[in-house]
């Protein structure tokens, strides 16, 4: 799994790559620099085109720099350079680039304090203003400036942050923030670029690799993660020989009412499709023949309104309850009585989730390391009002140790909060996907993976993934603006085989 680092770890992993690869600061310097470098000439290809970059005095101003002069060596000559004095602070790196720049014959212009901002004109302006760390919102020059720059046409490409980007915490309502088309960032995603706050002020961002240290990124003590396709390998369990459908469990899904029966059918189906041995559906008797001809391989128990049916509950694997349940007191009784008769993790999504969100109590009953899937504004209901998603996150970490549960904040990269205290950052999925029925199909696919016996947090993960990942791969070669959740249920067995190998 990849760490992910508030600004003081990535401070202290320089400084641990500096002091035990070892590498002076200054070669670390250029180091990012020409990763920055490389990927800017394999997707600007234009040597033509008039670039102006923005340096400040401090080392995000020292990458600029060095990018400045590794692209002139690159034959894109048609650059300005434009450095920000505001204060007489420099560091010794800058100071470094700024002799190189100079011996390479660039001309720097400098802007001083409350001198008339320049008339621009470039087709690309490369952000290095400011870096990671910022604590404050900008005042004063840089302020002015970040708002002259905001107004130019022009392609804004920020090296690592974006000038007044805060790369974890809250980002205050009136902050102002470089608007970036693309952030090329070194090492890591910061925390804060994975949240839809930072929608306002980057369109895409690309991640380049500086080398630093291993050793250091591997024993550092993070809440944070982002989950890549070697960790998915790493939880994913083909199947062997010999397995029946005993071997992967029975899942229950408990779902639909007259009118949302729509939401019991995709949830059952994924729950087969992603591998549940046996899938049971409990649902109203009315829905009986739209499951039969929907998904005939799923069995069915009938309900009647608020009472659960006379079954042997501890033949089932798991149970996933909520999709198109409906909010009433029929709902609360079905929750009261499976936390009475079932003690296994269960999955809990939609209008179960509200009928929770007013009965704080039963939500503590909930067995222990169950999964709730919440997207925001039920994250909300159950837990308060939010300013912001950073707040969100400290709030579901919070919540996932006191409450022992885990939690599947919905988002472009949805968030798992676990009772060991750690933030997991799913890395697939794709705005196509953003339709009705989407978490329904999710919390399927998480139930039959809990009937199959995969921990609570490895079903969280694996399910997500895929779910994401089936989505990707329908719509990403195709350039589909739209796939729906049948769509995605149809594809999981497919994106699920090609972990077998």
């Amino acid at each position: 799994m990849l760490p992910l680092l508030v600004s003081s770890q990535i401070r202290e992993a320089d400084a641990y790559t500096i002091a035990n690869e070892p590498i002076s600061s200054i070669d670390l310097m250029e180091r990012a620099s020409k990763a920055f470098v490389g990927w800017f000439v394999n997707h600007f290809q234009d040597k033509e085109q008039a670039i102006s970059v923005y340096c400040g005095t401090g080392n995000n101003g020292g990458d600029g720099l060095a990018i400045a002069r590794l692209l002139c060596e690159h034959s894109f000559c048609n650059l300005s350079v434009f450095v920000a004095r505001f204060s007489e602070k420099a560091t010794a790196n800058f100071q470094t680039n700024l002799e190189r720049l100079k011996a390479a014959n660039i001309q720097v212009n400098e802007l001083t304090s409350g001198a008339e901002l320049p008339s621009e004109t470039a087709e690309i302006i490369i952000d290095a203003l400011l870096g990671s760390g910022l604590n404050k919102p900008l005042a004063g020059d840089y302020k002015k400036l970040v708002e002259h720059l905001n107004t130019i046409d022009a392609t804004k490409v920020a090296v690592d942050v974006p000038t007044g980007f805060y790369t974890e915490g809250d980002i205050p309502d009136d902050a102002t923030v470089l608007k970036a088309d693309l952030v090329i960032t070194f090492q890591l995603p910061k925390i804060n670029f994975l949240l839809p706050e930072s929608a306002a002020f980057m369109h895409k961002c690309e991640v380049v690799q500086i080398g630093l240290s291993q050793d250091f990124l591997c024993q550092v003590d993070t809440t944070y993660y982002y989950i890549e396709e070697q960790d998915i390998r790493q939880i994913y369990k083909a199947r062997g020989r010999f397995s029946h459908k005993g071997t992967y469990g029975h899942a229950l899904i408990i779902a639909g009412k007259d009118e949302t029966m729509g939401a019991a059918l995709l949830s059952s189906s994924a729950c087969a499709h992603a591998g549940a041995g046996l899938t049971t559906a409990c649902i109203p008797q009315r829905g009986l023949t739209a499951l039969n001809s929907y998904q005939p391989e799923v069995m069915v128990v009938l309900r009647e309104s608020d009472k659960l049916p006379e079954v042997d509950w501890d033949k089932f694997t798991t149970i996933g309850v909520g999709p198109g349940i409906g909010k009433g007191d029929d709902t609360l009784a079905l929750l009261k009585a499976i936390s009475e008769k079932f003690n296994k993790p269960i999955v809990v999504d939609a209008d179960a989730l509200n009928v929770l969100a007013g009965n704080n109590e039963l939500l503590a009953k909930l067995p222990k390391a169950s999964v709730i899937t919440p997207h925001m504004k039920e994250f909300d209901r159950l837990f308060g009002e939010h300013k912001n998603w950073w707040q969100r996150l400290q709030t579901a970490k919070k919540k996932a140790i006191e409450l022992g549960l885990h939690i599947i904040l919905k988002n472009d990269f949805t968030i798992t909060a676990a009772p060991n205290g750690k933030l997991y950052f799913n890395s697939t999925g794709n705005p196509a996907m953003a339709s009705g029925g989407m978490g329904d199909v999710l919390t399927g696919i998480i139930t039959a993976l809990l009937s199959q016996t995969y921990s609570p947090l490895h079903a969280c993960l694996l399910g997500v993934y895929l779910h994401g990942k089936a989505g990707d791969e329908l719509a990403l070669p195709n350039r589909m603006q739209v796939v729906l959740p049948g769509a995605i249920i149809k594809q999981l067995p497919v994106t699920m085989a090609k972990f077998n190998s």
